[in-house]
């Protein structure tokens, strides 16, 4: 996972894919913790902070543009 800046680093393409990533990722906790397997609870606000991080660079880009 990219960290912080290095979000900021890639295209609107790259950006999508991770974003895509993080949904699923979050999905899967989701069902982990639903069928009492997830280990580290930290773990689902950690993947909806990393979609917001990726929504906010999204929106930040479409204001510069515009």
């Amino acid at each position: 996972m990219p960290e912080k800046k290095g979000l900021r680093a890639l295209s609107a393409d790259e950006l999508k894919d991770e974003m895509k990533s993080a949904k699923e990722e979050l999905l899967d906790l989701r069902f982990q913790l639903a069928t009492r397997q997830l280990k580290d609870v930290r773990a689902i606000p950690r993947a909806r902070r990393k979609i917001a991080r990726v929504l906010t660079i999204q929106r930040q880009r479409e204001i510069e543009s515009a």
